[in-house]
């Protein structure tokens, strides 16, 4: 019988378990667009730019200059919903409104251009 007890406690082994980290990736970003138009005021892109996109009455009024000045601005960058969900409240308040608005989305791309000039030009629609 002593043998059976010292062969048991010699048994006992320790198990080891390599956890692996989950690497989220980020979520895809969407610009959404704001287009300019012959019809729909500088003061209703501004107030758009401030209810819906959260940019303060300076910023907004600069991005509704870029956006009289060439053609389409950056409201925001966003991930996919919300950038759907902004696109669709700008032009059901637009529609609303009576105004021909446009506003589109797209996907930023990261990796693009590689040069200062995108990213200076991003911050300035901002």
């Amino acid at each position: 019988m002593s043998d059976r007890k010292g062969k048991n406690q010699g048994d006992t082994a320790v198990l080891t378990r390599t956890k692996t980290a989950l690497k989220l990736k980020r979520p895809k970003l969407y610009k959404v667009l704001l287009h300019n138009d012959d019809y729909t005021t500088m003061e209703f892109v501004v107030m758009v730019l401030q209810g819906i996109f959260g940019h303060s009455e300076t910023s907004a009024t600069a991005i509704m200059l870029h956006i009289h000045n060439h053609g389409v601005g950056i409201g925001g960058i966003y991930p996919f919903a919300v950038a759907e969900a902004k696109v669709a409240e700008t032009l059901a308040t637009a529609e609303k409104a009576e105004y021909p608005l446009l506003c589109t989305m797209e996907p930023e791309d990261d990796d693009e251009g590689g040069g200062e000039d995108g990213k200076d030009e991003d911050k300035a629609n901002r």
